[in-house]
């Protein structure tokens, strides 16, 4: 009996292997070899600033120390106060980590999809607990079809399977192509993305009151989300969290 009950367990590693020697795993950022499937080498995984307390109460920037209370908000958020309730990263955008987001992005580099998932589940614990709805910042259809897929919407899928927590991957839609904000200065950028976001109105009366959970790859200006933010309190919904992998942690960005 206990031979025929470690039979799945001994497939599950005889296919690992077999998996192992015809694709060999790889780092995700550097595409070095690596010890084991679905992860970093050691010099990439050091290179990455994951987001830990002490951060702003709003946004989620890192502070360089503690600011007395969990309550405390940076600068920016008490000044200029985002739309959005609350944001979250897993780590910082920086030279160590851009490589994550960009293979992901435009390489195919999908099959990240698991690993990244769980980063944002620990990193959007307290969130995902409020949310009714986990919902991705949409791709205008033009650049879908050039791209092939949106990441945010798979971020959205593996974060809900691991919450179940339900995806409305079809919550929000970009109303006109934009401009890639790439090289954008941040006024340009909400100019390039303001009013460009909708709820369908199959959606409208399904998230009226309701507590969302935008997921995009990375918060950089905020130009993106704040605008999509707008779009989602303006029909309805009653509160917007935001969750990332990265986000930038200069404030001139």
């Amino acid at each position: 009996m206990p031979l025929l009950s470690a039979l799945p367990r001994l497939a599950s590693l005889a296919a690992k292997s077999a998996m192992d020697t015809v694709f060999p795993p790889r780092c995700y950022a550097c595409n070095e070899l690596t010890g084991g499937q679905h992860g970093l080498c050691a010099p990439c995984w050091e290179g990455v600033n994951f987001i830990s307390a002490p951060f702003c109460a709003r946004c989620g920037m890192p502070f360089a120390h503690g600011m007395g209370s969990e309550a405390a908000e940076c600068m920016p958020c008490l000044t200029l106060s985002p739309p959005f309730a609350k944001a979250r990263a897993v780590f910082a955008y920086d030279d160590g980590s851009r490589r994550l987001i960009t293979r992901y992005k435009y390489d195919d580099r999908t099959h990240a999809t698991p690993m990244y998932a769980a980063w944002l589940a620990r990193a959007g614990a307290e969130l995902l607990g409020e949310a009714d709805y986990i919902i991705p910042v949409p791709l205008h259809r033009w650049r879908l079809v050039q791209r092939r897929y949106n990441q945010s919407a798979l971020l959205v899928q593996g974060l809900a399977k691991l919450s179940e927590k339900p995806a409305l991957l079809s919550g929000l839609r970009r109303t006109r192509h934009t401009q890639q904000q790439v090289g954008l200065t941040r006024e340009q950028r909400i100019a390039n993305v303001e009013d460009a976001f909708a709820i369908p109105p199959k959606h409208a009366a399904q998230l009226q009151g309701k507590t969302v959970l935008l997921v995009d790859d990375v918060l950089t200006t905020g130009a993106t989300i704040e605008s999509c933010t707008r779009a989602l309190l303006d029909a309805g919904v009653a509160t917007v969290h935001v969750l990332t992998l990265g986000r930038t942690t200069d404030d001139d960005v």
